[in-house]
């Protein structure tokens, strides 16, 4: 699949005096999934993963984790991982991983891997080489990990030794991401002493909250200073865990922006409000434009706007940045402008997304200013368009909804969306066809 017709169905929903709605269910979540897979290997025993996710991403990790020695056994099927965890020990104290294009892998594995002993090779994908590490690399240095590079410093690949700890009080800057904070706080445990991380710079803390919710999970305790300030007790370590994955939030939300855009009822399986993911923050944005949301037993449900029309927002998506693709093609059918803010970091992402949303949607006839910092969309007439994805999932998905209210969208590459949700264009095209609008 090179190129991926959208179908457009909001014409026939509205021709049509039937009571249109859909109802569909996602994969787990990624950031639980790579986050609770990292957390098994750290605990002394086996863990059982279930509801797990299978996509590029997770099978990078597994494969990462699987190199370093840990038992690991998987059913696709049955969605289920199970992980021989060391208590904080790493079988292989000399290997070579590959990350690929995960950001969750990149990051928690070179914690991990700069954290104790050991010595070993990182490589990743072409994608990833151009994203940053240096804060977290800095945090590593001073903790006593010496860091070798083949090429552009800071970046992959390098050769990574964590020989002895220096100190047991790191700063970390998460302006550029908030994962460099996430890896050190899972892996302080390595070091077997009481471990300080500050936290310098600005960034949504909702994956940190996540990462620290799910830790506590696992067993271990973490203090916080104000919002500055993380400890972890010496001595303290995790227990191995039957532990359920939640649907991906960040998936859902491409189906749930379907509502307000095509003015008829959005159901996923699963998702609930006490989730711990960030991006169901995108749910109250949508309720802001109009929405009105239900919670039942099968899983959460956003309702139309009135009339099927919706206002536009000024949103701060620092917390849900990976939603900005998302309420920027659902702004293009709003009645007033949209303007997304918090998101300056979304440039060092799998592409520079910010960048992104401009040019696709003025390539699609719709007027974009940005900023550093933020990006305003105002409603138009969507004109149709070959729209280019970058190699990121999350553009190919979040534009992949102007086609469904406009003719002639066309998204090139959709198979990058095998990164986080593989099958999305055919849950996409069932989603259509049990609609009955087509």
């Amino acid at each position: 699949m090179k190129t991926y017709q959208v179908p457009c169905i909001y014409s026939g929903i509205h021709r049509s005096s039937k009571d249109f709605a859909i109802k569909t269910a996602v994969p787990g979540s990624k950031s639980i999934t790579n986050r609770a897979l990292l957390l098994a290997t750290l605990a002394e025993g086996e863990s059982i993963l279930r509801g797990a996710l299978f996509s590029e991403d997770s099978r990078c990790f597994l494969s990462c984790i699987q190199t370093l020695g840990f038992p690991v056994r998987m059913d696709e099927r049955d969605r289920t991982v199970r992980v021989t965890g060391m208590g904080g020990r790493i079988p292989k104290e000399e290997a070579s991983v590959y990350v690929g294009s995960a950001g969750t892998a990149a990051r928690f594995l070179t914690a991990f891997l700069g954290m104790g002993g050991g010595r070993y090779h990182m490589d990743s994908s072409p994608q990833m080489k151009k994203r940053p590490m240096g804060s977290l690399l800095d945090s590593l240095r001073t903790l006593g990990a010496t860091v070798e590079f083949e090429a552009e410093k800071d970046h992959f690949p390098f050769t990574i030794s964590g020989n002895c700890i220096d100190a047991y009080t790191v700063t970390v800057d998460v302006g550029q991401s908030s994962q460099f904070l996430s890896a050190l706080l899972i892996s302080a445990c390595r070091t077997g002493k009481e471990m300080t991380v500050r936290v310098e710079g600005d960034h949504g803390m909702a994956y940190v909250d996540m990462t620290v919710r799910m830790m506590e999970q696992f067993g271990m305790a973490v203090r916080k200073d104000g919002d500055r300030i993380y400890r972890i007790e010496a001595g303290a370590s995790y227990r191995p865990r039957d532990y359920y994955i939640e649907p991906d939030v960040s998936a859902a939300c491409y189906f749930y922006a379907m509502c307000p855009i095509l003015g008829i009822p959005v159901t996923v399986e699963g998702v609930r409000k006490d989730s711990m993911q960030g991006d169901l923050q995108f749910l109250n944005i949508l309720q802001n434009m109009g929405c009105g949301l239900l919670e039942k037993e099968e899983g959460l449900t956003l309702l139309p706007p009135k009339n099927r029309r919706y206002q536009g927002v000024t949103a701060d998506m620092s917390a849900c940045s990976d939603q900005a693709i998302t309420l920027a093609a659902a702004a293009v059918f709003a009645d007033t402008p949209t303007t997304i803010t918090g998101i300056g970091h979304i440039r060092y992402q799998e592409s520079n997304r910010l960048e992104a949303i401009v040019t696709e949607l003025t390539r699609a006839g719709i007027r974009c200013e940005s900023t550093e910092d933020s990006v305003t969309v105002y409603p138009g007439a969507v004109r149709p368009a070959l729209i280019h994805t970058y190699e990121d999932h999350r553009m190919a998905m979040g534009f992949s909804l102007l086609g469904l209210r406009a003719e002639g969208i066309v998204i090139d590459d959709p198979l990058c969306c095998k990164k986080t949700f593989e099958n999305y264009f055919e849950v996409l095209d069932r989603v259509v066809k049990e609609s009955g609008v087509l």
